[in-house]
């Protein structure tokens, strides 16, 4: 465990191993191993994680945006730890400072990262690739992997002048809206 839920853990297995004698269950450290040997991060993804693809064609000027974001509920006691955590992955996503947020919910924190650029996106897909996931997010991971090509597409031609391809705003909006309303899941 990587989180402060091993905190948690360990009090159980204090509490086990007085309350029944004879009972020697080990405690765990805090998972320190590095980001990348694992898929832990794929599982942490899978409970909290969201992709989501932004489109905003009414104006006179169109934007399209292809964002991950991931979240974590933690106590007001383990904000530290979960800030320790949220923080690793945030380094490897190369998520700047400003994308780390934190809200206050009633005793409890949200920590909060969001990509925001290519470089961060890719970074991502390199690692789920590696390290897929397994539920439906499984799909829209492939649906953001889809936008991300066509939105890097549209950032080139947006640098040498040309403007927004209709036909590739139409493949992003059909995209999205297989991501907001999958019915199929094969």
């Amino acid at each position: 465990m990587r989180t402060p839920k091993i905190y948690a853990l360990n009090n159980l297995i204090d509490w086990l191993n007085f309350k029944f004698e004879g009972l020697n269950i080990p405690k765990k450290l805090i998972n320190n191993s590095p980001l990348l040997s694992n898929a832990w991060l794929s599982g942490f993804i899978e409970a909290d994680g969201h992709f989501s693809v932004r489109t905003t064609t009414i104006s006179k000027y169109p934007r399209v945006a292809c964002k991950f974001e991931l979240s974590f509920l933690c106590e007001a006691y383990f904000i530290e730890s979960g800030k320790s955590f949220m923080k690793i992955i945030a380094n490897y996503l190369e998520i700047p400072d400003y994308s780390f947020k934190q809200k206050k919910i009633s005793n409890c924190f949200k920590l909060h990262i969001k990509t925001q650029n290519i470089r961060s996106n890719e970074l991502l897909a390199i690692y789920l690739n590696s390290f897929p996931l397994y539920s439906s997010k499984y799909l829209n991971f492939q649906d953001f992997l889809l936008v991300l090509e066509i939105y890097k597409k549209l950032k080139i031609n947006k640098k040498l002048g040309c403007d927004f391809d209709s036909l590739d705003l139409n493949k992003i909006k059909i995209i999205k809206e297989r991501m907001l309303n999958r019915t199929s899941f094969n």
